[in-house]
């Protein structure tokens, strides 16, 4: 059987677009996913229903069933390689993310557009992010009330102590509160949105994909791994897939890649698409040279102030994550540059330290990273250059991030919560250079990568993907996920990613 469209990857993307292809009855469309599929709610496992708590990172540590386990290289000063994460089930990384639902600002789309995107300023995306959404508690011009994704917000009645304490101090110092945070006038203090709904994970599988699956139109594969597109004669035709054993071509009038900024820009390369030297190296006959492909890879850098409470300090799972800071760091001529998050109890990665933490993150990192191929076998995932902190810049916005925090923590909102900050210690703070050396040896990925499949005009070099998505030098192909974004945007990647989602489908559908 041929179909109209393959859909490879069963992410955040991926459960979109199957979606809004399929709802043409005369579309028939494949979903691939390289991961598992739970089509009962009542089989998914814990790990993935539940929101918060050890068994979120149960979902996300390495080794689980449900994460690809990739790492990558932070800086020179880490000898370990850093965890990457990225969900490996239907839902992708939306089954095992953070759950954070935010847009991103108003100028991020704009450079978009400044840089010979066409259509894909704020004002033409915002209709898509209304689209999507289904927030319960604003209702305005900026949300959508009747979308697929819920959204909700931990209010203040709700908040643990230590939430509380940071949002005291915060605004003491001056910072505003502004409770949307999707506003695009919002900065300072805002609640955190999260498509979780009563302690459950709303991933896209559940969202998007669980009420279709009945459409005749719409097969739904999972345990299938894609292994390169086929090309002919310089169109997609299909994609080669390995399942129970087996190797096998499944045929198709257009594909689209939506296995995110690893694995796209990976199946890319696997294919002949990519920088010609990587691919010789590794014995792929070129295709088409694209040279972007791998390259400006974004993230944003984050490091946690980490601090112990008194032991009779209540606290509830439930709003761990209430509250997030975004301010502009000094000297910066672009907006809201900057997030603190804190978080009652370690929500970010699974260890041992029982410590609390707030995150700084640096949400418009100058530096960038690199992916590069290691290997012709698709079993062999391809190696993360993430370059942190190599820029002047950044190393300056983090270190104000980083005081910034402790003042915080030093706020006697805290008196009755705060038993010791445990890092960074006063020697770590002394001077810039030792402040320098902590971050280089405990920063780590906010698990955003993003941009190594970058859109782009024709007259960019180093763009992979037109403004429709589609790739250059090669008909019927396109890529739709966090990898097009050409720089990443000043939030968390999970809600654009489904915006783009939704804007490729359009274009589909539309003949573009």
């Amino acid at each position: 059987m041929q179909y109209d469209h393959i859909v490879v990857g069963g992410g955040t993307a991926g459960c979109i677009v199957a979606t809004r292809l399929s709802e043409d009855p005369n579309r028939s469309v494949l979903l691939l996913e390289a991961g598992p599929d739970f089509p009962d709610f009542d089989q998914l496992p814990d790990m993935l229903k539940l929101g918060w708590g050890t068994v979120n990172l149960e979902a996300r540590a390495a080794g689980s069933p449900y994460n690809w386990s990739f790492t990558g290289r932070a800086t020179a000063e880490q000898p370990e390689p850093m965890p990457v994460p990225r969900g490996k089930v239907l839902g992708g990384s939306s089954a095992i993310n953070g759950q954070t639902f935010i847009r991103g600002a108003p100028e991020d789309y704009d450079t978009w557009a400044s840089w010979g995107n066409e259509g894909w300023g704020y004002l033409e995306c915002l209709p898509y992010f209304r689209k999507l959404e289904n927030d319960a508690d604003f209702h305005d011009d900026f949300h959508g009330t009747d979308g697929p994704v819920p959204v909700r917000h931990h209010q203040r009645e709700t908040w643990p102590p230590s939430q509380e304490a940071f949002f005291q101090a915060a605004t003491a110092a001056g910072y505003p509160f502004h409770p949307d945070v999707n506003n695009p006038e919002a900065t300072g203090v805002s609640l955190r949105a999260e498509n979780n709904i009563d302690g459950v994970r709303m991933s896209m599988a559940l969202s998007y994909i669980s009420s279709v699956r009945h459409r005749l139109n719409l097969t739904i594969r999972a345990n299938v791994q894609a292994r390169r597109v086929v090309l002919e004669d310089g169109r997609a035709v299909g994609v080669e897939v390995e399942s129970g054993g087996d190797t096998f071509v499944v045929e198709g009038s257009e594909i689209i890649l939506c296995a995110g900024a690893v694995a796209s820009p990976q199946l890319l390369m696997l294919s002949g698409l990519g920088p010609a030297d990587q691919l010789q190296a590794h014995g792929i006959p070129v295709a088409v040279d694209l040279p972007g492909v791998g390259q400006n890879m974004r993230d944003h850098p984050n490091v946690s102030v980490r601090y112990m409470v008194k032991d009779d300090v209540p606290q509830d799972p439930n709003g761990m994550r209430a509250l997030r800071l975004r301010f502009t760091a000094a000297g910066s001529d672009t907006p809201n540059d900057m997030i603190l998050s804190p978080a009652s109890l370690n929500t970010v990665v699974r260890d041992d330290n029982p410590a609390h933490t707030v995150n700084c993150g640096l949400y418009l990192a100058a530096g960038k990273g690199e992916l590069r191929l290691e290997s012709a076998d698709p079993h062999t995932a391809p190696s993360m250059d993430y370059r942190y902190l190599e820029e002047d810049w950044d190393r300056e916005r983090l270190r104000e991030a980083v005081r910034l925090c402790v003042s915080f923590l030093q706020h006697s909102a805290y008196d009755g919560i705060i038993d010791e900050i445990t890092a960074p210690t006063p020697a770590d703070l002394e001077s810039d250079e030792s402040l320098d050396l902590w971050l280089r040896r405990n920063i780590s990925t906010s698990y955003h990568i993003s941009g190594t499949c970058k859109m782009g005009p024709d007259d960019d070099p180093m763009a992979v993907v037109d403004p429709q998505l589609r790739v250059r030098g090669v008909s019927n192909l396109r890529v739709a996920d966090a990898s097009i974004m050409p720089d990443v945007v000043r939030a968390n990647t999970n809600v654009t990613t489904m915006m783009i989602a939704e804007r490729v489908s359009d274009f589909i559908k539309a003949g573009e």
